[in-house]
């Protein structure tokens, strides 16, 4: 059975509710900015179905920091979406394209944009133009936020750890030797850039306790392995038609002895789910979400059974749009 097949059945993480899923994001209407970003992304980089754009943009009402206030909820989750489009187009030159030259130049434009070499050799100018609108856009509207001085330098560090887990896909991919589950389960969730999003809710929230910084840290780590595995067990078929080797699910089969680098897709795909790959990933989530829901942490700044419980409706919106993202 496939994993779509087999959260179609589940009564546990879902319980009905793709139809639901689908409505709602589709429903979502994505800022005006946002949207004319999305079709120059479209033109420049390569076509994105608006449906990521609009999955991620009414998701972050799950698990933004339940402490952001609501009178600025719509432009921080504005802000993340342009950051989301950013990373995406790394991702894409990392992941997809192979294109480490424009990559590298990129990825300097949080921290050293002087330094940014538009005639280095192999570099794809319009992509890294877009890559640096879009870093623009973000940067101008995060030095709006009232605590960006006070959070800034943990917000680069975190930002350079979500690169640098794109960088180690690439490296992956270049190098399938050296894939192993435990550094793919170390490395992969820092993609899902939980830690930013995080940072970004923190500089447009001045009653959030700066002393409980490390606790949110703590629990960011647990949730963000959970988003690791919901984009690994509804992405990993796709990506093996892409000859993308870096999901979880995928890693682990190769350890395992099910595959090799050298099978075709489809008998790939079919070895992994002849043996059930998928689904032990499914059930480590459950676990992990029940361990965190048990765990006692020590912040008073928000709810955090609120934001723990909207790790749910992440891997709910995961599974409904298995295929569209």
């Amino acid at each position: 059975m496939s994993g779509r097949a087999a959260y179609q059945h589940s009564d546990g993480i879902l319980g009905g509710t793709h139809a639901n899923c689908i409505e709602a994001v589709n429903q979502t209407e994505l800022p005006p900015r946002v949207r004319e970003l999305s079709d120059e992304y479209d033109r420049t980089v390569g076509d994105r179905d608006i449906f990521l754009w609009q999955w991620i943009h009414r998701l972050f009402d799950a698990f933004t920091l339940p402490c952001v206030p609501s009178d600025v909820m719509e432009e921080v989750k504005t802000t993340k979406t342009m950051l989301t489009m950013y990373i995406t187009v790394l991702d894409d030159l990392a992941d997809h394209f192979g294109d480490r030259e424009t990559f590298e130049q990129a990825r300097r434009l949080p921290y050293a944009p002087e330094s940014v070499r538009y005639d280095a050799p192999g570099v794809d100018t319009e992509i890294l133009e877009f890559a640096e609108t879009l870093w623009n856009e973000v940067n101008s509207r995060l030095t709006d936020a009232p605590c960006y001085d006070e959070h800034l330098d943990v917000f680069q560090f975190d930002l350079r750890q979500a690169l640098n887990a794109m960088e180690y896909a690439r490296v992956l991919n270049d190098n399938r030797e050296i894939a192993n589950l435990e550094e793919s389960q170390h490395y992969g969730p820092f993609n899902m850039v939980m830690f930013p999003y995080a940072g970004i809710d923190i500089m447009w929230t001045p009653s959030f306790d700066r002393t409980e910084l490390g606790e949110l840290r703590e629990l960011l780590l647990e949730l963000q392995g959970m988003a690791r595995i919901g984009n690994w067990v509804t992405t990993w078929e796709r990506e093996l038609y892409e000859d993308d080797y870096t999901a979880g699910v995928v890693v682990d089969a190769l350890d395992k002895g099910i595959i090799t680098t050298d099978d075709e897709p489809d008998r790939a795909i079919a070895a992994i789910q002849d043996h059930g790959v998928a689904e032990q990933f499914e059930d480590e989530w459950e676990e992990r979400y029940a361990a965190v829901s048990d765990r006692e942490f020590d912040i008073e700044s928000f709810e955090v059974d609120r934001l723990i419980r909207g790790m749910r409706t992440v891997m709910e919106f995961h599974v409904s749009s298995y295929g569209q993202k």
